[in-house]
This record gives structure tokens, C-alpha cells and sequence, in this order.
């Protein structure tokens, strides 16, 4: 069975987290709360970055729509592969590029789609690693760079540094802390 993500976030007054979960779960706490719309930072879980509030009705950021397959012959044949949700861009190659990919088994799309599944595997946690720290870096960015020790803990995140990064956040608010640590949780593991 496959398993469905629902975008969350989190929302923070000052330096106090006050709501969590999906985004319905959160503006039904935000609208709870007696304090002015402006009063409000609220962050995108996945990704760290600060979102408006509030957001229209049903508003939730995009997800990767579910691809559904039909097993029903179309009627008239169509381009390309929709089934498989292939989705047709341009891709520009020097000439020994196309020479290389006209020879490989497949042909050149099947090739790149070889090279691309391959490069994710070989690097995917190297990019769990960089997304962590972009997403904790633009958290930290929004809602703690006045605080004593940001360039700092910063310059640590960046250096993978975990140990000097935990003692330089250490002193901030604990809400801060602790949602920073869960964002960073990835940023310092290969």
C-alpha cells in the first residue's frame, strides 16, 4: 500500500511554537487564537520555508500529483509514454552527448532516464543532506537571525559541524531548538 505524505507546518509567535500538522490542523489553531493575523511565522515542514498566513480555504502547497493508470486502450493512439506519466521537456546536449545517448541501448531517453535513476540512488543521500540544511538554514534565517550566535551556527550547518552547531543554538528559545533539530536532523548524517 502507498504511503500518503500530507504537507505539513508549523507555526511560531515570536519564538514559541504555538501549532502543528497539516495545514487545516494549523489554521484551525491559528484561527483559535486571539492574536493579529501579522503575529504569526508559519513554516513549511518539508522544506523550511516560511509560508503566508492566511491562506485561502483548502489551500495546501503542491504535492506531486498521484499518477493514475489506465488500463483502458485509448481510442486513438498518443505520443509517448502518458501511462507511465512521462512528461516531455527539452533537454539540450552537446553533439557528443547525442552521439553517446543515439548508442546506448533504448536510444537516448531510456539512457537518461538510466542516468537520472542512477545519479539519485548514488547521491540520494548526499541531497538529503543538502535539502536538511537549506531547510534549516532558511528557518533559522527567517525567525532566528537576530538571535546572539546565527553566523555562527550558520557557518557550523554549513561545515556539517553537528557538535559546534548544537552548542551554538544551545542558549536560543527551545521551541526554536527543537524544531531546528528536527529540521537539521538529516544535515550532518552521509
Amino acid at each position: 500500500m502507498p504511503i500518503q505524505n500530507t504537507a505539513a507546518c508549523t507555526a511560531f509567535v515570536r519564538h514559541q511554537r504555538v501549532a502543528a500538522g497539516s495545514y487545516a490542523e494549523v489554521a484551525a489553531a491559528l484561527s483559535g487564537l486571539d492574536l493579529p493575523t501579522g503575529s504569526f511565522l508559519v513554516f513549511d515542514d518539508a522544506t523550511g520555508t516560511q509560508v503566508d498566513y492566511p491562506w485561502p480555504a483548502g489551500y495546501a502547497p503542491e504535492q506531486p500529483a498521484p499518477v493514475e493508470i489506465d488500463e483502458t486502450t485509448p481510442a486513438t493512439p498518443s505520443v509517448g509514454r502518458p501511462k507511465l506519466g512521462v512528461v516531455a521537456r527539452e533537454v539540450t546536449l552537446l553533439p557528443r552527448h547525442w552521439e553517446w545517448l543515439a548508442q546506448q541501448r533504448g536510444g537516448a531517453s531510456a539512457a537518461l532516464r538510466r542516468l537520472v535513476d542512477e545519479a539519485r540512488n548514488v547521491h540520494a543521500a548526499r541531497d538529503q543532506m543538502r535539502q536538511a540544511k537549506e531547510a534549516s538554514y532558511r528557518f533559522m534565517s527567517a525567525l532566528g537571525g537576530d538571535l546572539p550566535g546565527f553566523e555562527d551556527a550558520s557557518r557550523a550547518l554549513f561545515a556539517e559541524d553537528g557538535a559546534e552547531f548544537s552548542l551554538k543554538i544551545a542558549h536560543w528559545p527551545v521551541d526554536v531548538q527543537t524544531y531546528l533539530a528536527w529540521l537539521s536532523r538529516n544535515a550532518f548524517t552521509a
